[in-house]
């Protein structure tokens, strides 16, 4: 038996991100036969952005080397013991914005949003100018990404919550969620 509940840990990630006002639309489970890993991958966005131009993508990377050296470790502790440290699987959050007309400045938006994510929640802001045809304007799409480590002997314990994440999450949403409008 696992030591950890990956598929129930992610249903209690998803209903974490709906009591911090997040809306769940999609959710996906991939397995790479041949390694074994896996991601776990949520689209969700602030419950007053339904149908708006912001969306937020969730993904929980399983790495299954990972899982079986903290699940060996853990079979080898005592039953005092506390999990070992040391043991994690990456969680990414991005953002994603359709094509912008006006779309902003990149260092200006990269500021305002390290003052929202903060220290916990370092923000990484990129674009991609496109051309639909050679005589077209520009379109600039534009993707923020957010990365965390999520702790094993902490999901073990029952200890990874995750909740000023979501909760940074839930203010870069709304941020970006305003400021489309005049980049649309």
């Amino acid at each position: 038996m696992a030591v950890i509940d990956v598929a129930g840990y992610v249903a209690d990630l998803k209903d974490h991100a709906v009591g911090h006002g997040f809306h769940i639309h999609d959710e996906r489970h991939f397995l790479e036969t041949y390694s074994l890993r896996q991601n776990w991958e949520v689209d969700l966005h602030p419950e007053e952005g339904c149908g708006g131009p912001v969306d937020l993508h969730l993904a929980l990377e399983i790495d299954p080397r990972t899982l079986l050296s903290f699940e060996d470790a853990v079979n080898n502790l005592d039953e005092d013991d506390a999990p070992p440290e040391g043991f994690e699987f990456p969680l990414t959050f991005t953002w994603v914005l359709p094509p912008l007309t006006n779309g902003p400045d990149l260092l200006v938006l990269a500021t305002e949003l390290a003052g929202v994510g903060g220290r916990e929640l370092p923000l990484e802001v990129s674009a991609i100018d496109s051309f639909p045809s050679a005589t077209d304007a520009p379109q600039r799409s534009l993707t923020v990404v957010a990365r965390q480590d999520v702790s094993l002997s902490q999901i073990l314990e029952g200890e990874e919550t995750l909740c000023d994440a979501f909760e940074r999450c839930l203010a870069v949403s709304r941020y970006l969620l305003t400021a489309a409008e005049g980049w649309l």
